[in-house]
């Protein structure tokens, strides 16, 4: 009874043990590389909004409430693919070198002031949000951070998530910490936390720097090794605390 009851005991340790290696496995797989670099078609909701369903629902009930106080929470950019974040850099990239007479790599650092490299960037989840106030109409660029301080027309809208938006799980990526290193200070910029959090898990146990150095773009052939190493550390994953 001795060796039955050891191997039934190691055979139901195994079958845990599998199970939970299996879990684990699962959930590293829940997200494909394809969609966390914006590769791959993800379904997304709500006509404007264009987020995965448990982060469109919450939008919409924060949008409610906000709503009820006066504010009328926007979408000015939601998900954004590969393709179109590519569009994004190329443009700025070619501004900055031709029109603009930058060498390649400081015109690189120009553009990761505010914008990703492509395949790196946290819109290509369906997670994350730029957002302005619609009831208060502005000329030339929205998404400027003075529009969003004292006297802006989006001061409100800026009160109003500080002390609302955790609660529906949205959370500030680029905070004003002071120490705070990569992209600048982004007022605009919220991510649905529940989904965006497992979602970075994920994405930062990939070798990101291989799959940067087989992306070819215009200033790709400029990403250095280390270049590249600092821009993971400083710009993805130096970031508003609660979202690591």
């Amino acid at each position: 009874m001795g060796k039955i009851r050891s191997y039934y005991t190691t055979g139901l340790c195994f079958i845990v043990l599998f199970s939970g290696l299996t879990a684990v496995f699962a959930q590293d797989e829940k997200y494909s590389i394809e969609e966390l670099m914006g590769k791959a078609d993800i379904e997304l909701f709500g006509k404007d909004v264009n987020l995965r369903k448990e982060a469109y629902d919450a939008f919409m009930e924060m949008k409610k409430a906000a709503y009820q106080d006066g504010i009328d929470i926007q979408i000015v950019s939601s998900f954004r693919s590969f393709d179109r974040q590519l569009a994004i850099f190329e443009r700025k990239y070619l501004q900055f070198t031709e029109d603009d007479g930058m060498e390649p790599l400081e015109a690189i650092d120009k553009i990761i002031e505010y914008s990703t490299i492509p395949g790196t960037s946290r819109h290509h989840w369906g997670t994350d949000i730029d957002i302005i106030d619609g009831s208060k109409p502005t000329e030339g660029d929205v998404l400027v951070p003075s529009k969003f301080e004292e006297g802006g027309p989006f001061a409100d809208l800026k009160a109003w998530m500080d002390i609302n938006a955790n609660k529906y799980g949205f959370y500030l990526v680029y905070t004003k910490e002071p120490k705070r290193r990569g992209f600048k200070y982004e007022p605009w910029h919220y991510s649905y936390a529940p989904l965006s959090v497992p979602m970075l898990e994920v994405f930062r146990k990939k070798n990101i720097l291989q799959l940067l150095v087989e992306e070819d773009f215009l200033g790709s052939e400029y990403l250095t090794t280390g270049f590249i190493k600092t821009y993971i550390r400083d710009n993805i994953l130096d970031i508003n605390q609660t979202l690591l």
